[in-house]
């Protein structure tokens, strides 16, 4: 048995997860979050799920895969869709759609599709045109989510974490109010506390009975408030997954970002998540500990962004098993290694799958 202040280095390839997932069907795979981060781990995770035109090798290990998104976003082409058709801003849906689809389907291509020209359409992104048509026909936001995955027949299933027409409010550490996401990500004011307007927005069903049946759940990657907290601020969100019976793990970020988590650790990302779901949510933290180049700590330190410092035995002393490994990928821009990330995560789950069994 590994001590409590003792990381667990992530093995590989897992085969045990692979075997365990096998005897029982398949784990049931909750996502949380949104952004950037929350796509590049749909893409991992996509190729565990079985699909009807496509059987890989290591498919089926996951039987049923939910991504939970965040539905605050106020700018670019979500943003004017939203102001424009009073609906939901559909951008972060749209690239996890894209993220769970055959990547070499030319629907997953013409859903990702940026007009480039034209008054009205430039910067729009073409999926984002389609939810907001399939929203006025049906005339039901979450209804069009699920149409448009199954045009582009999705592997797993995508929930708003609300349909409420919800905005976010940061206070600041100087006391002073910022409404909206764009506002917020572009204040010079560090962020103190995070709420929603209305603040009793409420989950689908389908969304808690997912949390409720859930194998594993995991809550990022990415943007620690407007990606995360926002998702965790939905009513009946902190109870689902203070109840879930499922592994419950944080992915942490792997650099600082100007004003949502400048200077802090990854044990300091937690806390500011407890500080908004007023109880503990998480079994285990996964945190880099690899090591990036020169050339790309020189990149993002012009930009006032470093590494965030895995500070293990802080992390365990919040109760929470930690799970270091190099699960970082350097290019242009430094991304999550969705492959060693998804493995560690289905080691966990095949050993919460085995306790079911």
């Amino acid at each position: 048995m590994t001590s409590p202040t003792t990381p667990i280095l992530s093995p590989e390839p897992f085969p045990h997860a692979v075997a365990a997932g096998s005897a029982a069907g398949g784990l049931r795979v909750v996502a949380i979050g949104g952004g950037t981060g929350l796509s590049i781990l749909l893409r991992g995770l996509r190729r565990y799920v079985a699909s009807s035109n496509q059987i890989a090798p290591d498919a089926g290990l996951i039987a049923d895969l939910a991504a939970v998104v965040t539905v605050t976003d106020d700018g670019g082409s979500s943003g004017r869709l939203r102001r424009e058709f009073n609906m939901l801003p559909p951008g972060d849906l749209r690239n996890c759609m894209v993220a769970l689809s055959e990547e070499e389907d030319v629907l997953a291509r013409l859903f990702a599709h940026r007009f480039r020209a034209g008054d009205a359409l430039e910067g729009h992104s073409f999926g984002n045109l389609f939810v907001a048509a399939l929203t006025e026909i049906t005339g039901d936001f979450g209804h069009a989510i699920q149409l448009a995955s199954k045009i582009l027949a999705t592997r797993g299933r995508i929930y708003p974490v609300t349909t409420a027409n919800a905005t976010l409010v940061a206070r600041m550490d100087d006391g002073s109010l910022v409404r909206g996401e764009t506002n917020i990500t572009a204040s010079r004011k560090r962020i103190a506390e995070l709420m929603l307007d209305p603040p009793d927005a409420a989950p689908l069903p389908e969304t808690l009975e997912a949390i409720e049946r859930a194998d594993l759940i995991t809550v990022g990657p990415g943007s620690l408030y407007t990606s995360l907290i926002t998702n965790l601020l939905v009513q009946g969100m902190p109870a689902a997954l203070v109840q879930a019976r499922g592994v419950r793990v944080y992915i942490c970020n792997l650099m600082t970002q100007a004003n949502e988590s400048l200077g802090l650790t990854a044990s300091q990302h937690i806390e500011r998540i407890y500080e908004h779901t007023r109880a503990p949510i998480f079994d285990y933290a996964l945190v880099n500990t690899g090591v990036f180049s020169p050339e790309t700590l020189a990149r993002y330190a012009a930009e006032g962004a470093s590494p965030i410092e895995a500070d293990i035995e802080r992390i365990e002393a919040l109760g929470v098993r930690c799970i270091a490994g190099d699960f970082a990928s350097e290019a242009s821009v430094v991304r999550h290694a969705a492959g060693r990330v998804t493995g560690a995560l289905l080691a966990l789950g095949g050993t919460a799958l085995a306790g079911r069994v």
